[in-house]
């Protein structure tokens, strides 16, 4: 069970989340955007089974900097440093061509803190399940097992890592 001052960091990430994603929507034009940060956050706490207030609100959060006007400085005085640095080792750098962007996410996902791993994990999970065109779904299963690569050996990823490979290799 989490304390009081925990609560208040997730909740307060949830309502940062929601403002900052307003009128943005999935892929499919209809379901908002907001949905999906909220289904990784379920994914790490339902799914993978973790209670750490870290992930569960770098999951809440995983998408702000990268397609929000949110900036890390905005999530460093909201949120500290544990949580901003997560969601920034969860921020692609689209100021690079696609294929050094890439290469350059998966580095420096391996090298980030095991919550933001955790949640690169639940975020592949979400946007595994979110696909229902055979194309897109391939396409999931090959950054989840990106994603499977960056989280590396650390046990406290453990049970993550099995739900991702049980997801993908049992649908692919």
């Amino acid at each position: 069970m989490m304390n009081g001052k925990m609560d208040s960091i997730w909740q307060r990430a949830v309502s940062f989340a929601a403002r900052a994603h307003d009128g943005q929507f999935r892929k499919d034009k209809v379901t908002p955007y907001i949905a999906h940060p909220f289904r990784v956050a379920m994914t790490v706490r339902h799914v993978f089974g973790s209670e750490d207030v870290t992930a569960l609100a770098a999951a809440l959060l995983h998408d702000t900097i990268e397609d929000t006007t949110t900036d890390y400085d905005d999530l460093l005085a909201e949120f500290g440093r544990e949580v901003a640095d997560a969601v920034a080792a969860l921020t692609k750098d689209m100021r690079m061509e696609e294929a050094k962007r890439e290469q350059a996410y998966d580095q420096q996902l391996a090298n980030a803190s095991w919550q933001a791993r955790l949640v690169k994990l639940a975020d592949a999970y979400d946007n595994y399940c979110d696909q229902f065109d055979e194309t897109k779904r391939a396409k999931a299963v090959e950054k989840a097992r990106r994603a499977i690569a960056c989280a590396g050996d650390d046990p406290r990823l453990q049970v993550a890592v099995a739900a991702v490979r049980k997801l993908i290799d049992g649908q692919s």
